[in-house]
């Protein structure tokens, strides 16, 4: 039928077109399709614009909690720093403690063995000052002893054994 219209001329084709039913139905369709489009349009072009929305505000929402997470990993990271530093601040002050301590404890032992040297040295001085005063007091017995005996043999009895009675009494009190 398009053919014929155009076989008959240009002015024939455009009456022959426009009493033709399959052109309104051409021209219905495309002026329903643009009508039907352009809304579908509208619609699809505002779901698009939703959806992106949808997809901008999940992607600010991400570097949002992307930061966030930087953030806690920063603040953890400098927590245990600081923890680190603690712990071995701790460590060294016990090592210094211990370092002390040692130092004390040793300083104490040296002190109780002097301490218990002197007190040998005091012991056995005085153990010996007992010893000397123990062999002078038996040299005095034994020397008042053989006085008295050499007296009472060579001068005898009287007068002279009050002398010498006096003198061997008087004896010990002078040596010591």
């Amino acid at each position: 039928m398009i053919g014929t219209a155009w076989a008959a001329g240009p002015e024939g084709a455009s009456h022959g077109m426009m009493s033709d039913p399959a052109f309104w139905v051409a021209v219905a369709f495309v002026i329903f399709f643009l009508l039907v489009g352009k809304t579908l349009w509208k619609r699809i072009t505002e779901m698009l614009d939703k959806r992106s929305e949808t997809i901008a505000r999940a992607l600010t929402d991400a570097e949002r909690l992307r930061a966030d997470a930087l953030r806690a990993k920063q603040e953890a990271e400098q927590t245990l720093a600081k923890a680190t530093a603690e712990a071995e601040a701790i460590t060294a002050q016990a090592r210094e403690e211990v370092t002390r301590m040692q130092a004390r404890a040793k300083a104490s032992l040296e002190t109780a063995m002097v301490l218990r040297e002197q007190q040998a040295v005091d012991r056995i001085a005085q153990a010996e000052a007992a010893a000397s005063k123990q062999v002078r007091d038996t040299a005095v017995d034994v020397a008042l002893a053989a006085t008295r005996a050499l007296l009472r043999d060579q001068v005898g009895t009287g007068k002279a054994g009050e002398l010498v009675d006096q003198a061997i009494a008087e004896l010990p009190r002078r040596l010591h």
